[in-house]
């Protein structure tokens, strides 16, 4: 029988304090009833001696020391999961927010996952096309892999989310089940409609599952987000033989909902305020991507993250940055000329790419594409510099060419329209066509073999210098 327990120590932001507990556990749920009436729940996040400190989720609001009731139910959080979440929207604790009734399921899964033995995991192999050359042609996402979108504030990254979502597949020959596990942490009202809007009129609601917290929800069901987005994320994949990709946006409204429950729980601060254990708790959340050995499926993540004052040396992309493997990183130069998605090739990469593009995958002439056109537009970047010196006038006519095949770059293999799918094989057909702007002896990263099959001059895009 569970014992009641009647009023609080002390309340301080979206915590609690609870004397004279017995047979408390760490990460335990409580139920809370607020003046006879109102329900809450909430997670013990710290036990000294017969003392608990809980997380309400729903936030402490109307709470007082003497009109709560407080009964532990001996289990973590749980969470039902079905294959029917697909296709609907739930809040950050996984609870049904658009009116379609409740989720019936047998299944019910501790939302901080079970610990994985690293043997078990399967090396990431093949890739995930998500339409955008930038993307597809230089930083392939590998199916398993977890690769971060570093954006800045103002930078299009809900947009590029959006898209991503929206044209996500296995490539145009696979029969694989595929889906989409999608969660917003503290978004505006009108970014989440956008969202949802974006979704259902592109008519892909239907295979993605939607977790929102909205900026004015509390900031406890912030830090649970992940957690449940990806416990579904799991259960669809290693159960259900599903692909499925995770988008986590915005990590930093996470990591300062995770400083202002460590202010409150009167930790020491570390780095710009953030507790000490930031890295170990993002491990926790982005471990969580890869493919289980003898299991079906795999969990590929792309977490999104606006670096404060655009600083990529900030804690939480720092931090990020050697937990995952690569990065994608939105350059404000691309964005001030109009261009659209405005991914800064040159600081992008993709640590997996090698192993899951190439003959069998993509096709045989990507790693090599790929690689001259990375060194090529580094060229770009010396020309440029060299021209604001001495004046694009007084450049080499080599010089010239690379200015040329930079503006040509950016402007239509980097640059696409917001509802453009490209398949993998035009994505390389017009890398091909940009190096062909440039003379065949510049062109030192690709074997000769490669050359002769697929290098043809090219006079440059119509209507452009």
């Amino acid at each position: 029988m569970a014992i009641e327990y009647l009023g609080l120590s002390e309340i301080n932001g979206p915590l609690v304090a609870l004397e004279g507990v017995q047979g408390a556990a760490y990460d335990e749920i409580v139920e809370m009833t607020v003046g006879g009436t109102e329900k809450k729940m909430g997670r013990i996040i710290e036990i000294y001696g017969d003392k608990a400190v809980i997380q309400v989720f729903e936030g402490t609001e109307g709470m007082a020391l003497r009109n709560t009731h407080t009964r532990l139910t001996g289990h973590p959080m749980e969470i039902g999961v079905s294959e029917d979440m697909l296709g609907r929207t739930f809040n950050g604790l996984g609870e049904p927010i658009d009116g379609l009734g409740d989720i019936v399921s047998d299944v019910r899964l501790d939302v901080n996952g079970k610990p994985l033995n690293p043997v078990t995991r399967e090396y990431p192999r093949n890739y995930i096309r998500t339409g955008i050359s930038a993307i597809d042609g230089l930083t392939t996402l590998i199916r398993g892999q977890k690769l971060p979108i570093f954006s800045g504030s103002g930078l299009p990254h809900d947009q590029l989310a959006a898209q991503i979502v929206q044209q996500a597949s296995l490539g145009d020959d696979s029969d694989e089940k595929f889906a989409i596990v999608f969660g917003a942490m503290g978004v505006k009202y009108d970014v989440a409609d956008f969202f949802r809007r974006t979704f259902e009129e592109s008519g892909v609601a239907s295979h993605v599952a939607m977790f929102i917290n909205l900026a004015n929800d509390p900031v406890v069901e912030r830090l649970i987000i992940p957690k449940v987005a990806l416990t579904v994320a799991e259960y669809l994949a290693f159960e259900k033989g599903m692909h499925i990709l995770v988008i986590l946006t915005d990590m930093t409204s996470y990591a300062e909902a995770l400083r202002e429950v460590s202010s409150s729980k009167g930790e020491i601060p570390s780095r710009k305020g953030y507790p000490g254990y930031l890295y170990s708790d993002l491990a926790s959340i982005y471990e969580r991507a890869g493919i289980v050995a003898g299991r079906p499926g795999s969990v590929t993540q792309i977490p999104i993250l606006t670096m404060p004052g655009d600083d990529i040396t900030h804690p939480i992309p720092d931090l990020t940055g050697y937990i995952t493997e690569g990065q994608i990183v939105l350059d404000r130069q691309l964005s001030g000329q109009a261009i659209y998605p405005p991914i800064g090739v040159l600081p992008s990469l993709s640590r997996l790419m090698k192993d899951g593009i190439g003959e069998g995958y993509t096709r045989g002439d990507h790693q090599d594409m790929a690689n001259q056109l990375f060194s090529c537009y580094a060229k770009v970047g010396d020309a440029r510099a060299l021209a604001s010196v001495i004046g694009e006038d007084e450049l080499s006519p080599l010089d010239k060419q690379y200015l040329k095949f930079g503006t040509a770059f950016e402007h239509h293999f980097v640059g696409q329209d917001v509802h453009e799918n490209r398949t993998i094989l035009e994505t390389l057909d017009l890398g091909w066509k940009l190096l062909g702007m440039l003379p065949r002896n510049e062109l030192d990263r690709i074997d000769s073999k490669v050359l002769d099959q697929y290098y043809h001059p090219f006079e440059g895009f119509e209507g452009e210098e």
